[in-house]
């Protein structure tokens, strides 16, 4: 059974549009954290996946790291997010060579998973979830695809499209 307090820190699910996504820290290698807060002032894209190696997780980053120019183009950062340790995080995306960081939300495990509504208690991983961050860090756009299914990225892109241009009077 659950306690009161851990009952009431995470969501029913994904955090909704709107909602001010919740700062954190994590490591992107043993020894450098990335902070999400580092990114205030710009879109941010946070892509939660169950675990490096497996045949979608890899797929599916892959294809984020062939549109990056495209992401950037609308000024967001990409932030990809799993349960898995920083050096399986280097050994990943040195294999895959991706060039956005990978995230390590393995100790406390699924702590900032769980804190926006993602967490698969039952697999001890995360959904395979999408979330579009404003330039003032609240959620814009988020998405929950099945565990087994690569979401693409048309989700995204057309989150981006839709955010209101900065500088815009």
């Amino acid at each position: 059974m659950t306690s009161a307090p851990e009952a009431m820190a995470a969501p029913a699910g994904p955090l909704p549009p709107g909602a001010q996504a919740p700062d954190f820290t994590l490591h992107s290698t043993p020894d450098q954290t990335v902070s999400l807060h580092d990114f205030k002032g710009q879109p941010v894209i946070l892509a939660f996946y169950p675990a490096d190696w497996s045949p979608v997780c890899g797929d599916q980053m892959v294809l984020y790291n062939e549109i990056l120019p495209e992401f950037r183009a609308h000024n967001a950062e990409l932030l990809g997010i799993s349960v898995d340790g920083a050096w399986c995080h280097l050994a990943f995306a040195h294999e895959r060579k991706l060039q956005f960081p990978l995230l390590s939300d393995f100790e406390p495990k699924g702590q900032i998973a769980k804190t926006y509504g993602v967490y698969r208690k039952g697999d001890g991983t995360t959904e395979r979830a999408l979330f579009v961050l404003d330039a003032d860090g609240r959620v814009h756009w988020s998405y929950v695809s099945p565990v087994g299914v690569n979401p693409g990225a048309d989700g995204i892109l057309t989150a981006l499209e839709s955010l209101p241009r900065q500088g815009a009077a």
